[in-house]
């Protein structure tokens, strides 16, 4: 079995080539080409944290496995990741491990590469101003993502934590110094999304973090970061002034987005209201984006498609590049 630590994940896979793995996931999901039970969760209620099981069976893409993540908010204050995970990848004809490999670079860059699949097909072609919400573990591959898809020029960050928006900052403009772009703190959620054309949110907060009222016609919003049924990121009126709502999932995200569970609730969404998964859209039997005014909202759960397919890929990289090391555990 090969062990693949985080530094190994992240000199296997890039960006580009997450996104263009993340994108034929979707594609086998809507077409019926997975076997994804919905992840099971437990609740840690001394820490507030989320321990969560996704597995996943891809017929086409020949990967079998699960993803094993917690979600442990608390963590911040102590220095440590919110997201922690690991991937045990299987063989499809034997059932044996190939490989278990970190996965807190990969979940980041996985729900990355969905905002950059849903930004290719959602946001307008020459969008070049991005507001973006939350600068924990997710937020850095979010803004590469972004890179890599659209002509951002302009980014407008929000968090209430000052200090660690300092710290992001400084980060992004090393870790991403291949893009031309400049970062702008904003002061209010007003100011973040006010000339924004894509809005990205990547925080686990329980209540909106932007007004719909605020953001301008023709912006793409990707909602990245709610996955219980209490958290929402994305208020009520950005649901109703959306010309078109895509998911990644139906039967997730009515279980588990609570930016969709809680209007729902509220009767200000119907379920009828979802345009489609993006699944639909990738496969190309239905169009994305189809006006330049439209107001478009993308929301992801998360997958473990995503993970397997990403992961998959990982393995193979991997071994083509002499990575990781393998370790017999019979």
């Amino acid at each position: 079995m090969l062990v693949l630590s985080k530094n190994n994940v992240m000199k296997a896979i890039t960006m580009l080539e997450a996104i263009n793995a993340v994108e034929a996931a979707f594609t086998d999901y809507y077409l019926n080409r997975a076997k994804i039970p919905l992840r099971t969760r437990i609740h840690c209620d001394e820490a507030n944290g989320d321990l969560l099981f996704m597995p996943a069976y891809m017929s086409d893409l020949g990967g079998m496995g699960i993803k094993i993540v917690s979600v442990f908010p608390n963590n911040i204050n102590c220095g440590k990741p919110t997201i922690s995970a690991v991937v045990l990848l299987n063989n499809v004809e034997t059932g044996e491990p190939l490989a278990i490999m970190d996965a807190t670079h990969l979940t980041a860059l996985r729900t990355g590469a969905a905002s950059g699949v849903a930004t290719k097909y959602l946001a307008n072609k020459q969008a070049s101003k991005l507001a973006l919400f939350g600068t924990g573990g997710q937020a850095l591959r979010q803004l590469e993502a972004m890179l890599e898809i659209r002509p951002i020029e302009e980014v407008y960050l929000f968090d209430t934590d000052k200090n660690r928006v300092k710290d992001f900052v400084m980060l992004s403009e090393k870790e991403l110094s291949r893009f031309n772009f400049k970062i702008k703190v904003a002061n209010t959620p007003r100011d973040a999304v006010l000339d924004a054309d894509i809005v990205v949110t990547a925080t686990t907060s329980r209540k909106p973090v932007f007004s719909g009222n605020d953001f301008k016609p023709g912006a793409h919003i990707n909602g990245m970061g709610s996955y219980t049924p209490e958290m929402q990121e994305i208020d009520e009126t950005t649901i109703t002034r959306a010309d078109k709502i895509v998911i990644d999932s139906f039967e997730a995200s009515f279980k588990e987005a609570g930016d969709l569970v809680i209007p729902i609730g509220k009767g200000r969404l119907r379920q009828e209201d979802i345009y489609c998964e993006i699944g639909k859209i990738t496969c190309g039997e239905i169009s994305g984006r189809e006006r330049e005014e439209e107001i478009t909202f993308f929301k992801s759960v998360g997958i473990a498609a995503q993970d397997i397919s990403v992961a998959k890929l990982i393995y193979e990289n991997a071994l083509l590049k002499g990575l990781g090391e393998t370790v017999d555990i019979a």
